[in-house]
């Protein structure tokens, strides 16, 4: 499946800071990606250097002084990665609680919703539903600090308080999940979106509650515990201002029938 992706973002620096920025899909190679990536701050060129970061992700790094900085990213793929099995690591990584998936608080209420699920591939079905049909999708309605509680409690959201609250959800049930940012053709209106990984039987599945685009259509921009690891602008040693931001995905022809009840993989 062929698929173009293409991120551009505005950022008022207003004193000298350090940005990280994820918006490059994960593991080029695997994808055949064709990348261009241009960066100016005033209309000037910028320095910048890449970091990995788990599971193939890329960061950029820019110390840039006050201005506007400008990121321009375009990526066409051209193949799609085998999906890599999990080790023993990630499992035990991802079944832990964290800053906005606590799974530790949500152990009683999962095991009384889920109790009466006993195979495991049914579950991720179920909870995926279920989060979808108790949350209302509502642009705005979280806050940069809510995390699965808050969103239980509040029963809307966006598409990160879906998949921390499925997250969540599983590793209370003591299966690994994860949560990724991915460029999600189909999406409307278009935006950076998040879904939830699952782990089973040492594979990963696409856990998404929202619905908004096909899972078989994602493309990986970045894995992690949950929004802390993900996202895609962060700003050190002083504030910045997020401005005017283009986000687009596009797939090839038709885009793929999406079969909720099956079991799908990130490629």
């Amino acid at each position: 499946m062929n698929r173009t992706v293409t991120a551009s973002l505005e950022v008022n620096v207003l004193a000298p800071a350090r940005l990280a920025v994820q918006v490059a899909v994960a593991d080029p190679d695997g994808y055949r990606a064709d990348e261009t990536i241009t960066m100016t701050l005033d209309d000037h060129g910028v320095q910048w250097s890449q970091l990995g970061a788990p599971h193939s992700g890329r960061i950029w790094l820019v110390d840039a002084g006050p201005g506007v900085l400008r990121v321009d990213y375009r990526a066409t793929l051209t193949a799609s990665p085998e999906a890599p099995p999990a080790d023993a690591v990630e499992e035990l990584l991802y079944l832990r609680p964290s800053r906005y998936c606590e799974s530790d608080r949500l152990i009683g209420f999962a095991s009384r919703h889920f109790r009466d699920i006993n195979e495991p591939h049914d579950v991720l079905a179920a909870v995926s539903s279920w989060v979808g049909t108790q949350l209302e999708y509502v642009s705005g309605s979280s806050g940069p600090t809510d995390g699965a509680v808050d969103t239980l409690l509040a029963a809307r959201g966006v598409c990160r308080d879906y998949a921390h609250l499925a997250v969540a959800l599983l590793r209370a049930m003591e299966i690994p999940a994860r949560l990724v940012a991915v460029y999600a053709p189909g999406l409307s209106p278009m935006d950076f979106h998040a879904v939830a990984e699952a782990c089973l039987d040492g594979a990963w599945y696409v856990v998404d509650g929202t619905l908004l685009a096909p899972r078989q259509s994602l493309v990986r921009i970045a894995t992690g515990r949950d929004a802390a690891d993900t996202s895609f602008l962060s700003s050190y040693g002083a504030p910045v201002i997020l401005g005017p931001m283009t986000i687009t995905a596009t797939v090839e022809g038709d885009l793929p029938i999406d079969d909720v009840r099956a079991l799908a993989q990130l490629r």
